[in-house]
């Protein structure tokens, strides 16, 4: 006997048929605009952050007085808590409010980048730096949340995840131009600057425009959860941001990996025996938000990673300065946009999870024609033109990415699957770079110790971090190409 769908008010037998929304469901007011100018505004000023002071960090350094091999640091600062407290702000800002989380982390910002562009040691930077991490992790779940339960499940709210996503990936590498614009024009603390004058500038239109939303009934927050999943997720993110400076032989990064699969094994055990869990296991056994999760992973995890062995190549193979390098990925970044734009399309037409599988394979393939560059000018390019087209298939996948995880979650739900989306893309941020940066830098090294010229040994182990690239974006597609086939065949 058939049953009924009643979401989709066809029968379990008949071919799935959905009408076209109304023109009036499609289009967004004026407030819908502003509030989605405001909340783009914010993912991107964080974008900015990512990558803003990275040409800076010598001239920085220099400047406050850091050691060479501790100029890490002032990156691994906002990354740690940036990455590891994403879950527990999204779930707090569903327990006691996602505007009022949201407004909090853009005050904190602006603290932050003010405290960082007045810094006059190390400490007072690093400091600086930890709490723009800390705001980031509020801003970013509460600002997807407030996204996902003001626009409808529909092309609404497709239109404005591809206007985010566009916005965050264009946030990356606008970041390093401004970053070398800014510094040979005003000094490394414009950079910072510039984000404490954005975050003043949101944080005065954002009270008018937002209303507050949260989880209906007396919230509890899940403290085991919370401190396992940070503390494993900070664990694992100094180890790897560590282990790419100085490789994965050192006590601290064995500790810290041992100590970070341990409590989140223990995450785990504690989510499955608790009443009001941070995350809730059964969520993570839906496969539209299991799969896509990893799709969104390796698409931020490999994307970042790719532009960051790109750079090593345009600045230490082709001898560009950071500002030519710069508008290299400005061009890139154009792309990105452009993919932002074509994506709902796309969406609309076949499918959020046929989208995402497509995104994949389009970057991944992209990215393996990398391996062919070399010393001569045909090199920069193919970073440009392979490198466009990479990225322009990198925005399906976040913006489809992003619709198949929050599909069908319940408004109460939204800001813990916001923060797993979220979380995907932060932590892919975070843990790309160094993953590939280690295994880079030792295929150099093992070059070099063969009696390689400098230049082979680097390129060498440049063409081995983008072929892993490729293989992990293809094998990712392929996996989630299994994993949703039942959401592939409703749209054949």
């Amino acid at each position: 006997m058939a049953t009924t769908d009643t979401r989709r008010g066809t029968s379990a037998g008949s071919p799935r048929l959905t009408p076209p929304p109304p023109p009036d469901a499609q289009r967004l007011t004026s407030r819908d605009r502003m509030i989605l100018a405001v909340l783009c505004a914010a993912q991107f000023m964080v974008a900015l952050d990512f990558s803003i002071l990275n040409v800076a960090l010598p001239t920085m350094g220099a400047d406050l007085g850091f050691a060479r091999a501790d100029l890490q640091w002032a990156i691994t600062a906002f990354a740690l808590p940036s990455g590891g407290l994403l879950l527990l702000f999204g779930r707090v800002a569903d327990l006691y409010g996602r505007r009022r989380l949201f407004l909090a982390g853009l005050v904190a910002f602006t603290a932050a980048s003010l405290l960082a562009a007045l810094a006059w040691n190390p400490a007072s930077l690093l400091a600086g730096r930890a709490l723009q991490g800390v705001a980031a992790a509020v801003i970013v779940p509460a600002g997807m949340s407030l996204l996902t339960t003001t626009f409808p499940e529909g092309p609404q709210r497709a239109r404005a995840l591809s206007v985010s996503g566009a916005l965050m990936a264009l946030g990356f590498t606008v970041g390093m131009v401004l970053g070398g614009v800014l510094t040979d024009a005003f000094g490394w603390r414009s950079t910072m600057a510039l984000l404490a004058a954005a975050g003043a500038v949101v944080t005065l239109f954002a009270p008018a425009l937002l209303t507050e939303s949260r989880r209906s009934g007396r919230p509890r927050l899940d403290v085991p959860g919370a401190v396992t999943i940070t503390g494993g997720l900070l664990s694992v993110i100094y180890a790897l941001s560590t282990a790419a400076e100085h490789g994965f032989g050192r006590a601290d990064v064995i500790g810290a990996l041992v100590a970070g699969a341990v409590l989140l094994l223990l995450f785990v055990w504690a989510e499955s025996r608790t009443e009001q869990p941070l995350v809730d296991l059964r969520m993570l056994r839906r496969r539209t938000v299991s799969w896509g999760i990893l799709g969104g992973l390796a698409a931020f995890s490999m994307m970042s990673s790719v532009i960051f062995l790109a750079t090593l190549y345009l600045q230490d193979v082709r001898g560009m300065t950071p500002m030519k390098s710069g508008l290299v990925f400005g061009v890139i970044g154009l792309a990105a946009v452009a993919g932002g734009i074509v994506a709902p399309r796309l969406v609309g037409r076949f499918g959020a999870a046929r989208t995402l599988v497509a995104g994949l394979l389009v970057q991944g393939l992209f990215s393996s024609v990398l391996l062919l560059i070399d010393e001569s000018a045909a090199g920069t390019w193919l970073i440009l033109t392979a490198g466009s087209l990479a990225c322009f298939g990198h925005l399906f996948a976040v913006v489809s990415y992003g619709l198949t995880v929050t599909s069908g979650v319940p408004d109460s739900e939204q800001g813990l699957a916001t923060g797993l989306v979220t979380s995907a893309q932060q932590v892919g941020l975070t843990l790309g770079i160094p993953l590939l940066s280690a295994l880079s830098s030792s295929r150099t090294e093992s070059l070099d110790a063969d009696g390689s010229s400098a230049s082979e040994a680097l390129l060498g182990g440049l063409r081995l971090g983008m072929g892993a690239d490729a293989v992990v974006l293809v094998t990712v597609a392929a996996l989630v190409a299994v994993g949703l086939a039942d959401k592939l065949r409703a749209r054949a």
